[in-house]
């Protein structure tokens, strides 16, 4: 198998699969309970994630989406039982939003030494239907450890983080980390994103695992978040077109 991944433990039964050689940085969470094992995202689909999964647990594999961008969903296939917010469904079996060209560009935007065997020319975004809907507050019961689902939208209408309570673990998405928080995209909305961040806030957090960038955050950085995206709302700036706000450890992209 290749090194493209990067595998840290954040507990006995939790993994982070990270895509660090690439620009985007991404971030997947294997988590094990008793009875099966929860895939959140799986990356970019540039080297099989699924060889990876096999290493670390031989428990049945659902695939949770926190949203169906295609930076999140390019290891899908390796997959049978996935899971996708209700909204984003048709994104993620009918038509992605984006086109195949355009994806392609922003996936080699910079260089890059991907995986031996990678060839642009044979990348598809996936398209397939989830065999599981997921809703505000689900939950998703490994055996003896229970995930639940947010529905977070700004970023992407379908955006969600999942929460387990016991651990106070957060799974954020691209809702929360260290970099540039984009709510450009015709799909997205700024005053969504500000009110996802704000119901974040009524959570006790112990530790927020993103999906890109820098993997150790202080869950402090949501109160953060907040206050820049309240902060602009306040000057009538949060609104799509005005373009990069930076704010040091994050940047906000409107």
């Amino acid at each position: 198998m290749d090194d493209w991944f990067t595998i840290e433990q954040i507990d006995s039964q939790t993994f982070a699969i990270s895509e660090y050689k690439h620009w985007e940085e991404t971030h997947c969470y294997l988590l094990s309970g008793n009875e099966s094992a929860l895939l959140i995202d799986t990356g970019l689909g540039v080297s099989d994630i699924r060889k990876v999964v096999n290493q670390l647990t031989q428990l049945p594999v659902l695939v949770a989406t926190t949203h169906v961008h295609w930076d999140h969903i390019g290891g899908h296939k390796e997959f049978d039982h996935i899971a996708v917010f209700e909204t984003e469904k048709e994104w993620l079996s009918k038509k992605f939003p984006l086109s195949l060209q355009s994806v392609k560009n922003a996936l080699t935007k910079d260089p890059c030494e991907f995986p031996s065997g990678f060839n642009i020319d044979e990348y598809q975004i996936y398209q397939g239907q989830p065999d599981r809907l997921l809703s505000d507050g689900d939950c998703i019961d490994l055996g003896n450890r229970k995930v639940y689902v947010i529905h977070t939208p700004g970023h992407s209408p379908g955006h969600c983080c999942y929460y387990e309570p016991e651990k106070k673990y957060l799974y954020s998405g691209d809702l929360i980390y260290k970099g540039c928080l984009d709510a450009f995209y015709p799909s997205t909305d700024p005053q969504l994103f500000l009110q996802s961040i704000r119901r974040i806030q009524l959570y006790s957090v112990n530790r927020i695992l993103p999906g890109h960038h820098d993997l150790n955050i202080s869950p402090a950085i949501t109160d953060r978040i907040e206050k820049a995206f309240s902060a602009l709302e306040k000057e009538g700036k949060l609104v799509q077109g005005n373009g990069i706000f930076d704010f040091s450890e994050f940047q906000i992209h409107i």
